[in-house]
Order: structure tokens, then sequence, then C-alpha cells
């Protein structure tokens, strides 16, 4: 197969799948992983993708966020094998803020429900803990159409009044260098006061967002624990527990 095939091809699964794995690519063209990887460095050097770990990922603007539709059929399996182990880190008694978002709302169908308290700004996750008779305190805030989250002032005034002892948040992106990011300043706020906030702090990311980074910064990687899927790849696993805590759940 001609280069600009190989190219070609490359450039179409991504449009398709907007992340896609060495060996996906691999299997796909017939070449061999050292000519691959040259593929990806031509077309990042001519901005049409960009390199992460394992594979390649289309460019996206900083401030690009997909909607929780968009969101929520991407990656589904990964993100309820992610939340499931998340939630058996919740013991009985314990005070938590969870993070609106499409892998966290996959938490809720296994916390234990007696005694726990949540916390949270995202209203569907509410009322879906109500349902299962779980105390439930939902912020104040403007509602962010893109992501149905409660940020702005009243959110920020009334996550200050508590203290948790785990926070579980999601991320669009994870990254050695720039640490946590997100694409709204208003939601990265509310999610650093999260993690100031609790003792222990666990950021749920499938292998996709590992190695993006987008418009505002939440925190670094230092002191948090990441909760991520098997399909991040060993060379990326060994990169980032060099810096922080990292936990691969098998899918």
């Amino acid at each position: 197969m001609l280069t600009p095939e190989r190219h070609q091809l490359i450039l179409s699964l991504l449009k398709e799948k907007e992340t896609v794995h060495l060996n996906e690519l691999v299997e796909l063209t017939g070449a061999s992983d050292s000519t691959v990887r040259r593929d990806l460095s031509e077309l990042e050097e001519q901005r049409l993708l960009k390199r992460i770990h394992g594979g390649a990922s289309l460019i996206r603007n900083k401030l690009e966020e997909p909607s929780v539709l968009e969101k929520a059929v991407k990656h589904e399996r990964e993100k309820v094998a992610i939340a499931h182990y998340a939630a058996s880190l919740v013991g009985e008694r314990d005070s938590i803020y969870i993070d609106a978002g499409t892998t966290t709302f996959h938490m809720l169908p296994h916390l234990p429900a007696a005694s726990i308290v949540v916390v949270t700004n995202g209203p569907e996750l509410a009322l879906q803990l109500i349902k299962r008779n779980i105390k439930t305190i939902l912020l104040g805030g403007e509602l962010k159409a893109a992501t149905l989250s409660l940020v702005g002032r009243e959110a920020i005034k009334t996550i200050s009044q508590f203290r948790f002892d785990k926070c579980f948040l999601g991320m669009n992106g994870v990254d050695t260098v720039h640490g946590l990011t997100t694409p709204d300043p208003d939601e990265a706020y509310v999610k650093q006061l999260a993690l100031e906030l609790s003792d222990e702090r666990y950021v749920l990311a499938d292998a996709d967002k590992f190695g993006r980074v987008t418009f505002a910064k939440v925190a670094d990687l230092r002191g948090i624990t990441l909760i991520t899927d098997d399909g991040i790849g060993e060379e990326t696993e060994r990169e980032f527990n060099r810096v922080t805590q990292l936990k691969v759940v098998k899918v």
C-alpha cells in the first residue's frame, strides 16, 4: 500500500472514531509498527492529527466540548467498568462529592445506599440518587446546557460549605505535563474546589482522555488517583505511574 493510501485510511478512521490505537492502524493498513509510527509523525507535522500515547487523536479546539448526548454513547463499556470500581471505594457513612458527567453517572447504581451523603452539581445525578433513597445535596448556580452541570457563583458558594471524605470527578484532558484540564473555566473552578475540600481525590477518565489538553487547568496530578481502563497501554501506564496514583480497570 502506498503512503498516501495509508494516510487516507488513517485519517478516515480518525474522523469516524476520533481516537485510534496503533494496533488498530497496523491491522487496518497491513504495515509495520515503525511504518505506522512514521505515518503518524508525518500527519502530525501537517497538523492533521495529534499523536497520543499508543495512537493518535483528532486535533480539537481547546474550547470545544462535546454535548452530554455525544459523550454518553462513546466508550460506554469502559465508563461503566471505571464507574463500578469507583463506587466500590465508597464506604458506609462517607460524605462524597460526585461531579456531573457521563462516567460518574454510572457510579450511581453501585453506591451503598445506607448512611452516605452525596453532594453533586449534576441535576440528573441528583434525581437518580433520590430514587435510591440516598441523601443528596444539589449545588445551586447556573445550569450549563452542554454538560448539564451547575456552575458559577452560587455553585461555588454552596460547595464551599462542605468537606468531603472523597470526591469523584470526570475530566476532559489528562496529561503528565499539563495535568487535569476541562474546556470551561467556570466548571474548572468547581472541580478545583471539590479537590481542595476532599480528603481522597479520584478522577475517572477513560483511555481516550489521556494525552489530551483542553483550555482550563483544574489541577496537577499530584495527590490524585486516576481511575481508567486497560485501553491506555503499558507505556502510558508506566509514564503516569511515575507522577501519580493510577488504577487500571479491566474491561
